[in-house]
């Protein structure tokens, strides 16, 4: 059974007094004695009762409150995707509060502990690259609030989800890649536990062992998505004794740290080395050469990812997952001359 969050007045009837006096008693009121005061405050704890900072605004008229947990809110593909639930919120009158858990687990738990607190009606997230331990959507769950992944998700039997078709894109990018030339392909990603990466890698090597092209180990790299770490990266893979003839990169971070590499060491793209990422972002086509993309379509991501969240708030409780697919855009950076 689910639990629901704890009321006051659930408090107040579990000891036999007027919510009234409950009240007063978490405020510290002199109206309420010390004991009975410990007495409050220690069930309160036991049922882990929140307090709701909207409850005079809870009037009929007053917008309705989500929660979007993001792991960086300054890439375009993350702010594309709270566009995307904003739009679509807004028009089914609900409001968006959004955190940004900088791609740290502890600040992704402390945004879920503050929307838990603020009463929000439902939950958006995208795992932080170093959440693995997941007891803190298990929690959302026992509390009952409705809660949706996007892009980076866990635990499908619990919760609905919105990703891209990152395996089939991935997959028809290194097949771009392998009919224009390429055979030394690297696979620049993230952390191996993240869906994400796993999906992105798996669609990379079905296109290699449908070429029948050697798999490489030391041309897959897969660590930390971080500007200067794919960078070394890719540098490091440039200086090998066996270097690649081009680069399938993760996401736009890793793929800009892969293209600034490259030009780095001098080397031509795509003549030298081809380049091909998984971006959203406009500024791909204003490099030089012009960047080839594989695009997330992140801003109807968001309005999936806010439209199955709201039919999970209204008491549909199907555990869905939506496949968006990607747009491979064909520029300069792939394409061998």
């Amino acid at each position: 059974m689910k639990q629901r969050r704890t009321s006051l007045k659930d408090l107040a009837e579990q000891l036999g007094v007027s919510i009234a006096t409950v009240s007063r008693a978490l405020r510290g009121s002199h109206e309420v004695g010390d004991e009975m005061k410990e007495k409050v405050r220690t069930l309160a704890k036991q049922l882990n009762y929140r307090p709701n900072p909207f409850a005079q605004s809870l009037r009929k008229e007053a917008p309705r409150i989500i929660g979007v947990v993001v792991p960086n809110l300054v890439t375009h593909y993350y702010a594309a995707v709270l566009d995307g639930i904003e739009d679509y919120a807004r028009q089914q009158g609900y409001s968006v509060f959004s955190s940004n858990s900088h791609e740290d687990h502890i600040r992704e738990e402390q945004a879920i502990d503050n929307f838990i607190s603020m009463h929000v009606e439902g939950i958006i997230a995208c795992l932080a690259q170093d959440t693995v331990d997941y007891s803190h959507f298990r929690e959302i769950y026992d509390m009952g609030i409705p809660l949706v992944f996007f892009a980076r998700t866990c635990l499908p039997e619990l919760f609905s989800q919105v990703v891209a078709n990152g395996d089939e894109a991935a997959q028809q990018a290194t097949q771009h890649l392998i009919d224009h030339g390429a055979r030394k392909i690297a696979f620049i990603g993230g952390p191996n536990h993240l869906d994400m990466v796993i999906r992105r890698k798996h669609g990379y090597l079905e296109a290699l062992r449908e070429n029948r092209i050697p798999i490489e180990r030391d041309l897959v790299r897969c660590g930390k998505i971080d500007f200067d770490t794919a960078r070394n990266a890719t540098i490091s893979l440039l200086e090998s004794a066996n270097p690649p003839d081009a680069i399938l990169a993760f996401n736009d971070i890793i793929t800009y740290a892969a293209f600034d590499a490259i030009k780095s060491k001098h080397l031509r793209i795509p003549q030298d080395v081809a380049i091909m990422g998984f971006t959203d972002g406009e500024s791909a086509a204003f490099v030089t050469p012009k960047l080839s993309a594989i695009m997330d379509q992140a801003r109807l991501q968001g309005m999936k990812a806010c439209e199955l969240l709201l039919k999970n708030i209204n008491g549909d409780k199907t555990i869905r997952k939506e496949v968006v697919p990607m747009i491979l855009k064909i520029r300069d950076s792939s394409v061998k001359k």
